[in-house]
């Protein structure tokens, strides 16, 4: 059949004949046997000569004639790579598995000899000349010798003061870590409640109110209680009704330890002492007659703000006012004074700035030849970490910048390669074992207690015993100063100092006559810095307070979970058993297996060591992700607060704004306690670990200075583990000021040659940023 015709009959196969018929165009087959060729010749005339059959078209070129045409020139159809299956049964990458794939350690390995050599010149030693002096001959070399270790600067920041130095240095220039900028009111303006704090009347709220609200240049410093002698005998001295019988609690106890230990105890001694305050007249003594009259800061320059000692000596009542800014409390951001970001960086950077032009003459543009050693905590947040040494390398662009952890830096200091090591503070006491110069990371415990609840605990013991001077408050910065003299001159742990004994001090207070008073003191002596082991009687309302207001907890950027350290000593404090009832308070913390944390071990006593409850930031909830059990104990009728995790919470409460609340903990055990429960963890079982590290622990920080210190803490660490064997309380040898023991080991570290792997440099933080930290940390970041 031909395609396009019609055709009539029935069809038959081409081996059958075939005959042609044309009619009305239609073309007709019949049976005829022709060939193939014949039928093509006729098939051919057909489209020739049929009428209703399109006109032909022109032939039309080829591709090829026209170009146009593909030819084998091994070209690809497309720009994109073509990815084949990988083999599973047999593949292999080593992608991050060599040196040479990071940055860092690519970087150090291509640079230049002379570059490696001369990479921090500050390292040469003593007398050793620059090999690219400035003179050809090298006598200005000769005649300008560098130190060694004097191009490397020690930073130790802390909650009070701040240690710098170079690392040629034999001590460190000590500065308070403030700063005071013009504001409206002064801090303790701010705040009607005196520190520490009182059972007030109303009647004297709205007098302190009437005064506090009279900002005339000529007003009294001290408020409405700067009153005549007569009136002052007859103001009592009004302190917590619940510290007192915490305070009367303890010092039963002392006196029970005092009669075991043979010690005469008289009758009716805190009746004399009390007495005897209540009676005492202070004296005026004239500006002239007094050689020892405090110098002020002058603030007639009308200066924006002033660091350190300055800061501290400017009037309470100067024109204009200035306003204290502590950047670290409780060894964290300080977020309760500070409203940005911003204003905390310019005041670090303020300070850190002017202590090294002031301290060190080292000037803004001498940055860059430096290097800079930073001492950070052991239990540490890493939002603290990188915003410190983002400071560093970004803001005062140091050469290059290296992180040292504070209790590695004791041992450095001491020469031990392992201790236990017990830093105490003025904020905050941290406890850490190391290990062959590692610090083992279960063992870390930061407790948030210090030398300043020291002070503010042995005001409080003297405002009972009814001190003369009833009129103090810490906010005041005379004040403070005035306190914390006092606690250095008159604390101590040792039992012969518990007798009545008469003390004088002078209150020299700003544009007033200086006034002398004279006190009688008993057992607060030695049951202020009793405290760190009672820690149920500290204040603990304004610890942590603001606490993530600013800066949210860093969390791990592929799981989107906290990375901050953990340590399973510091969550060990935490344990879900905790629950304080209002009825009763006599419920023991089940916090070590072989161990009892009441302090009082007679029945029906309070136990005191129980953890406080936080401040205003404390969390409600605990963390979804917390690594804390979150199992809650039955919880017994009426008012309670539970411990769970790290948080603590009201039974039944739930903040439904906040899913995910922050967990903060606020642990607070006892010193010695602590103690064991940190080397408990850095032994894991091993008896002769244990045994080496209560052998070896080393006290450090200006809360050790308190006389008696090491020998009450190893009878207590004898009387809670029997069978320790050698237990061995070591101070900072070379009679090396406890203090600045940190800093001498860092800045030790700072002079070896043989660290130069752990330096941060310039470049490598430009291109990382904050994960060059774990190539560079002698620890797992």
């Amino acid at each position: 059949m031909i395609p396009g015709y019609v055709t009539t009959g029935t069809p038959q196969p081409l081996s059958l004949n075939i005959s042609l018929e044309l009619a009305s165009g239609n073309l007709h087959l019949f049976g005829c046997n022709k060939t193939l060729r014949y039928l093509h010749n006729i098939t051919s005339s057909i489209h020739r000569t049929s009428p209703n059959m399109p006109p032909r078209k022109a032939n039309k070129p080829s591709k090829k004639d026209e170009g146009l045409a593909r030819t084998d020139n091994n070209l690809k159809n497309h720009s994109w790579p073509v990815v084949y299956p990988i083999n599973q049964k047999n593949f292999y990458t080593d992608y991050l598995k060599r040196d040479d794939q990071a940055l860092v350690w690519r970087q150090r390995s291509e640079a230049p000899r002379p570059e490696r050599e001369t990479k921090d010149r500050g390292l040469m030693p003593d007398g050793e000349p620059e090999k690219d002096g400035v003179g050809t001959d090298g006598k200005d070399d000769e005649e300008h010798p560098e130190v060694w270790g004097s191009r490397v600067i020690i930073v130790h920041p802390g909650s009070r003061n701040l240690r710098i130095g170079r690392a040629s240095d034999a001590l460190p220039k000590t500065i308070p870590n403030v700063i005071a900028r013009q504001h409206t009111q002064s801090e303790w303006e701010e705040d009607p409640d005196p520190r520490p704090k009182r059972l007030r009347t109303d009647e004297e709220s709205k007098e302190d109110q009437e005064d506090v609200s009279d900002n005339t240049p000529h007003r009294r410093t001290r408020g409405s209680s700067r009153k005549s002698a007569s009136v002052a005998e007859k103001e009592p001295s009004y302190v917590e009704s619940s510290f007192q019988s915490l305070f009367n609690e303890i010092s039963q106890e002392l006196k029970t330890q005092m009669r075991q230990n043979k010690r005469r105890v008289l009758p009716n001694s805190r009746e004399g002492v009390i007495n005897h305050n209540k009676k005492y007249v202070p004296e005026n003594i004239k500006e002239h007659n007094d050689p020892y009259r405090a110098e002020w800061t002058p603030v007639e320059a009308n200066l924006l703000h002033f660091v350190g000692h300055d800061a501290l000596h400017i009037a309470d009542n100067s024109l204009p006012r200035y306003k204290l800014f502590w950047p670290l409390r409780d060894g964290v951001f300080n977020e309760h004074d500070y409203v940005s970001k911003r204003r905390w960086h310019e005041d670090v950077t303020v300070i850190l700035r002017e202590s090294f032009l002031k301290e060190l003459n080292i000037g803004p543009g001498d940055y860059e030849g430096l290097s800079a050693v930073l001492v950070i905590p052991d239990l540490y947040d890493r939002v603290y970490v990188t915003e410190m040494l983002d400071l560093l390398l970004r803001e005062f662009r140091f050469s290059q910048v290296c992180l040292f952890q504070e209790s590695v830096a004791a041992t450095y200091g001491a020469g031990f390669s392992s201790a236990c090591i017990v830093d105490i503070g003025a904020q905050k006491t941290s406890i850490s074992c190391v290990e062959e110069g590692m610090v083992i990371p279960d063992s870390r415990l930061n407790l948030k207690f210090g030398g300043d609840d020291v002070t503010t605990t042995f005001m409080q013991m003297l405002l009972t015993n009814s001190f003369p001077y009833s009129d103090i408050n810490l906010l005041r910065r005379y004040d403070y100063l005035l306190a914390e003299d006092l606690k250095v001159k008159y604390t101590s742990l040792n039992e012969a100092d518990v007798v009545v004994q008469f003390h004088n001090f002078h209150v020299r207070a700003p544009g007033e006559e200086t006034i002398k008073y004279g006190f009688k003191t008993y057992d607060e002596v030695y049951l202020a810095p009793l405290s760190l082991f009672y820690p149920g009687i500290l204040d603990t309302n304004d610890k942590l307070r603001g606490r993530r207001s600013l800066w949210e907890r860093s969390y791990d950027i592929y799981d989107d979970v906290p990375n901050d350290p953990v340590s399973l000593a510091q969550n060990s404090l935490c344990r879900p058993a905790v629950t304080t009832t209002a009825a009763t308070s006599n419920e023991e913390t089940d916090i070590m297996d072989d161990t009892n944390i009441g302090v009082n071990s007679r029945p029906g006593s309070t136990n005191l060591t129980a953890p406080m409850v936080g401040g205003e930031g404390a969390p409600k909830t605990p963390h979804a992700d917390s690594p804390i059990p979150e199992e809650t104990p039955d919880l017994p009728e009426g008012p309670t607060t539970t411990i769970v995790g790290n948080s603590y919470s009201k039974a039944g409460e739930s903040d439904p704004g906040d899913p995910e609340p922050e967990v903060e903990a606020l642990p607070m055990l006892p010193l010695d306690l602590a103690i064991i429960e940190s080397i408990r963890y850095a032994a894991k079982g091993d008896e002769k670990r244990s045994k080496d590290f209560f052998s070896g622990i080393l006290l450090v920080g200006g809360g050790s200075l308190t006389a008696g210190f090491n020998h009450l803490l190893e009878e207590r660490l004898i009387r809670q583990k029997s069978g320790l064997g050698n237990l061995t309380i070591s101070s900072p040898p070379r009679e090396l000021d406890p203090q600045v023991l940190v800093w001498k080991g860092a800045s030790v570290f700072g002079k070896l040659t043989s660290t130069n792997e752990v330096w941060i440099k310039q470049s490598e933080y430009d291109i990382l940023n904050s994960r060059v930290l774990p190539y560079k940390t002698l620890w797992m970041w």
